[in-house]
């Protein structure tokens, strides 16, 4: 039953780490959103990556689930944590910068 339950997590962790992925939808469609769908949709990512990233790492310590999957969604879910801080450590050097 744990086992089962765990095997559920990871794959939601990783279709979790993966749907910020579906922000390049609109400029793949050449499709221009409003400002306020901008905000909510980037703040949704970031509610994705931290959920997939707390979701993978809660499968990845348990020795029994560690699989493939969870391995793959850890690792997208730092990339995109990563990513984040990048953009944001740059955005405040160019702004004291000025």
């Amino acid at each position: 039953m744990e086992k089962k339950k765990l095997q559920s997590i990871s794959i939601a962790a990783l279709i979790v780490s993966i749907l910020p992925l579906a922000a390049l939808v609109p400029s793949f469609l050449h499709l221009s959103l409003s400002d306020g769908i901008r905000t909510v949709w980037a703040g949704a990512n970031i509610v994705f990556v931290l959920l997939g990233l707390i979701l993978s790492v809660v499968c990845v310590r348990n020795r029994e689930s560690r699989s493939v999957i969870n391995i793959v969604s850890t690792a997208v879910s730092a990339f995109w944590l990563l990513l984040m801080v990048g953009i944001v450590a740059l955005a405040l050097f160019l702004s004291f910068v000025q």
